[in-house]
């Protein structure tokens, strides 16, 4: 299988809209690389960051990029569910009701500080991330074609934050953080100008056809039987270490398989490689992993990177050639 003509244009497009957000979100390409790998395979990414680091301007430059709606919640101790997904109002007209939609109605959400909130409003969030519909009064609504959540949580020593729990956690593709620019890439932040500005005046980059499009050609990429192997061997060793109280799940292994395709396509291929999937991996595993003791960020990514290495890696074999 290869990609035809227009799909590949759409790849251009999507590497052009990369390029975009680098120029307003300065040295964190890989991020913003990995942000549409989540968009792609049609998951949500949860960035734990402290505040000040370009979140909101990232996924706002990219909503711009490809013309969709875009909405902000600020989660506090006092939000409530129908603050977020809407609430039925009487029409005067006996036991009529008009529903208002909430801003969960829009095509990219940031999420902020998601972990401010109580569980009870925190679990508003899971329908609409799992289902992509939310429920109201026996009434189902559902939400447009994309819907992508981003959302922020403060780091769990930080005073007056809920812990996620597993299940919304899980419902997340990606872990992701931007971090602390270096010195150089602030010099240039600090010398360009007006950021807010400079995402107001963006032009669309693709259409969100074209993306809509995109995401059905993920679908389509090619993954080798031994790959499936592989992925389910790693989650396999999590499951059955001494150190992990709770292992990846069968919905982990789905998100890391739909990631690494989405991965290989912006890469411009039609199959799944060895590196698709390392690429992904901590992301996919970072939230997922609960372990008997508490460990840093840090200590998660080692772990994860052990545990590659008690793996063989699929090697090639037959008319694929692998990176």
């Amino acid at each position: 299988m290869t990609f035809s003509e227009t799909t590949n244009q759409s790849v251009r497009q999507l590497h052009k809209l990369i390029d975009t957000v680098d120029d307003i979100i300065i040295g964190k390409k890989d991020v913003t690389r990995l942000t549409i790998v989540a968009m792609l395979a049609g998951g949500h990414v949860l960035f734990e960051d402290i505040p000040g680091v370009g979140k909101t301007l990232l996924i706002r430059t990219i909503a711009k990029c490809l013309e969709a709606d875009f909405a902000r919640i600020q989660f506090t101790p006092d939000l409530i569910p129908s603050d977020i997904i809407g609430f039925s109002v009487p029409t005067g007209e006996g036991a009529v009701f008009n529903f208002r939609k909430g801003p969960i109605f829009n095509q990219l959400l940031l999420a902020d500080e998601i972990n401010r909130t109580s569980p009870r409003t925190q679990a508003a969030m899971l329908e609409a991330m799992s289902e992509k519909q939310v429920t109201i009064d026996g009434n189902t609504y559902s939400l447009p074609e994309p819907f992508f959540v981003l959302a922020t949580q403060n780091p769990i020593e930080y005073e007056g934050t809920y812990p996620l729990p597993e299940a919304q956690l899980d419902r997340f593709l990606f872990q992701l953080s931007l971090g602390y620019p270096d010195n150089d890439q602030e010099v240039l932040m600090l010398a360009s100008p007006d950021q807010l500005k400079s995402v107001d005046k963006l032009d669309p980059v693709m259409s969100l056809d074209d993306f809509l499009s995109l995401k059905d050609e993920v679908e389509k990429v090619h993954v080798e039987e031994r790959l499936l192997h592989y992925i389910v061997s790693l989650a396999s060793l999590t499951r059955n270490h001494p150190s992990v109280r709770l292992g990846i799940s069968p919905r982990g292994n789905q998100y890391c398989l739909s990631a690494a395709k989405a991965h290989a396509l912006i890469d411009g291929r039609d199959y799944v490689t060895p590196t698709d999937i390392l690429t992904v991996l901590k992301p996919v595993y970072r939230h997922r992993l609960l372990f008997e003791n508490t460990l840093t960020k840090d200590e998660v990514d080692t772990f994860i990177d052990d545990l590659t290495k008690d793996l063989i890696v699929p090697t090639v074999r037959g008319k694929r050639r692998w990176d």
